[in-house]
């Protein structure tokens, strides 16, 4: 007698504290949405604060620094963080749709041999942490190099290649990561009354 054997279904959605907790993580807060299609490498030296919302194949790959996510952070659908080096993403800051930022890179210029498959001896990447300090905002598909720190409070534009620091509180955009404007500060305030309605929040918890 033939018996029928249902495939299993793929899972999509969030996935349970449980399933978070079996990934390994150095270190995971509370109320953390992860998408079941993401991917990370390295899970043991990657950390994340409370708040935090990491989108559908999104991938991190931490190297032997690890990576830092903060407290209130999104990283949306596609992004890309990778490298040997620190990457430190800080309370209330956001990475955008295909987003990449990178804290090792190939040699370009033909002294070393390229690639994951090549032997360390043979090549020459170079390697710097990357810090989005506070309330950075980072838009869609812009790429950011090793060794760059982006200031408390910065917008990166979409599409924007950022090679160097930016500045607090500026806005750029562009291949060349030009400054166009400056950014308000009332941000700062909303977070004071945020901290305290999850202080609020957790108070209660308690209580009950």
């Amino acid at each position: 007698m033939n018996q029928h054997h249902e495939a299993p279904r793929r899972r999509f959605g969030f996935l349970a504290p449980a399933e978070i907790e079996a990934i390994g993580f150095a270190g995971v807060g509370e109320h953390v949405l992860i998408d079941s299609s993401a991917r990370f490498y390295g899970a043991e030296r990657i950390s994340i604060g409370s708040h935090v919302r990491i989108d559908a194949f999104a991938v991190l790959s931490a190297g032997r620094d690890g990576i830092g996510i903060g407290s209130h952070v999104h990283i949306a659908v596609g992004a890309f963080l990778t490298g040997q080096a620190r990457i430190e993403v800080h309370d209330f800051a956001g990475i955008s749709f295909q987003s990449a930022i990178f804290s090792s890179n190939d040699d370009y210029f033909g002294t070393g041999l390229t690639g994951p498959t090549i032997p360390d001896h043979f090549r020459q990447v170079t390697s710097a942490p990357v810090t989005l300090e506070e309330h950075v905002i980072v838009g869609a598909s812009c790429v950011i190099l090793p060794g760059v720190t982006i200031g408390h409070g910065a917008a990166v534009g979409a599409l924007t290649l950022v090679r160097h620091d930016v500045l607090p509180w500026t806005i750029v955009s562009g291949h060349t990561a030009r400054t166009v404007a400056r950014r308000q500060k009332d941000i700062l305030e909303l977070e004071v009354q945020l901290r305290e309605d999850d202080e609020e929040a957790k108070a209660r918890a308690t209580r009950e």
